[in-house]
């Protein structure tokens, strides 16, 4: 019995000891689409912690979308306590083949990289190596760029289920080209979808299907940091929107508040669009129309921020048709998480849509079928979604260790 008490003393001594050992850097990942598993697996002489203010080093990570489809990471390594004069930032690019493996295995590369002052302030010096790679003998040529920054994509994607009552099957084709360098962004972009479902009751096959065709561009030309300008043009034709055919060209123009330099931090941006679109229906409309052209015009304000605190994306959009303002609708969208103090954080996100422009609907009244299946749009004043949500954490500041068992 006496035996037991002292190994029950060591025990809890020797825990009180890990939950207090300033030695080992302490570090917080603020990173949504990491592979947290596989870094705490591989990054030794760390302690990962749950909250960031416990941590010595707060790791924020950033993302944008790069010219080639791949992802641009930037880092911000955050010192905090003791280590709050050791602030950095490293940014890394991957390719849009790059796999989930090579893709994690840069981000542990850049992370360690980034960690080494703080390590070196920890006096883990023993712990550190250093590996240059050597300078290669012979002339470095630049590497050409054959394509000219020119990057093609196909795709062919289907969807099949189904059980003994019903079936559904969905068929996707796209081809897409974009061009993006500072000066220029350009986007091309056509698709084809066809989906098929059949539901069989008591004998009888009741069959949804919709199709649809697409034709997008866009070029967007930078005239300085905060000035864009350009054109988006779309042609295509949809069952479900009761579109045979519809064209459209609309010229824009966009400010953003901040530098488009800082847009991985914050931006905020008003952009507007005007132009014509012409449209053929597949059945009369509501308006008694066949065909029409119109003049639209759209005018959205959006903005982003991500800090150590949290991340807020909103937009608020307006359009609507110039010879009937009273045709129109309105957009709103919010999606934000943060910290509302230790432990505890709070995200909401969530749209809502005013749509008072349905003009593309069909004149006469919807079968059952067709509005069960959702074979044709149907008229509706407004659209919604939201979703809230509070977490609440406590007890032990560590996260560190890794336990696969039962996959949980």
């Amino acid at each position: 019995m006496k035996k037991t008490i002292i190994l029950l003393a060591l025990m809890a001594s020797c825990n009180l000891f890990s939950q207090n050992n300033e030695s080992t850097l302490k570090i917080f990942l603020n990173c949504n689409y990491c592979d947290i598993t596989y870094i705490k697996q591989n990054l030794d002489f760390v302690e990962f912690v749950r909250d960031q203010k416990d941590a010595d080093a707060h790791l924020l990570f950033r993302t944008q979308v790069n010219g080639s489809g791949g992802i641009i990471y930037e880092i911000e390594f955050i010192g905090q306590n003791n280590y709050s004069d050791v602030q950095d930032k490293l940014t890394f690019s991957t390719n849009s083949d790059s796999t989930d493996s090579e893709i994690r295995e840069m981000i542990l590369k850049y992370t360690k990289l980034g960690l080494v002052r703080y390590w070196l302030k920890n006096g883990a010096h023993d712990k550190i190596s250093v590996e240059m790679k050597k300078k290669e003998e012979v002339d470095v040529i630049a590497q050409k760029d054959v394509w000219n920054k020119w990057v093609f994509d196909l795709g062919l994607r289907g969807y099949f289920q189904g059980q003994e009552s019903n079936k559904t099957r969905s068929l996707n084709f796209s081809v897409t080209a974009k061009q993006v360098t500072d000066k220029n962004k350009f986007y091309l972009r056509g698709s084809f979808n066809d989906s098929r479902s059949v539901y069989t009751y008591d004998g009888t096959d009741i069959i949804s299907s919709q199709k649809s065709t697409n034709l997008t561009l866009y070029d967007v030309l930078s005239i300085n940091d905060h000035w864009s300008a350009g054109a988006f043009a779309e042609v295509g034709k949809s069952t479900y929107r009761n579109k045979a055919f519809y064209g459209s060209l609309k010229p824009a123009i966009e400010y953003n508040f901040f530098s488009y330099k800082e847009s991985s931090k914050k931006q905020l941006t008003l952009g507007y669009k005007v132009g014509g679109i012409h449209t053929n229906y597949n059945e009369r409309t509501i308006f008694n129309k066949e065909e029409e052209f119109l003049w639209e015009h759209n005018l959205s304000l959006g903005g982003s921020i991500k800090q150590k605190w949290g991340s807020i994306t909103s937009q608020a959009s307006y359009e609507s048709y110039l010879k009937d303002p009273s045709l129109n609708a309105f957009s709103f969208y919010l999606g934000t998480n943060f910290r509302i103090v230790k432990g505890l954080s709070f995200n909401v996100s969530g749209n809502y849509d005013i749509t008072n422009n349905q003009i593309n609907l069909a004149a006469g009244d919807l079968t059952l079928e067709e509005l069960l299946l959702s074979q044709k749009q149907v008229k509706s004043g407004y659209n919604y979604f939201l979703s809230v949500g509070l977490n609440y954490s406590f007890g032990s500041m560590f996260n560190t260790i890794v336990n696969p068992r039962f996959n949980f």
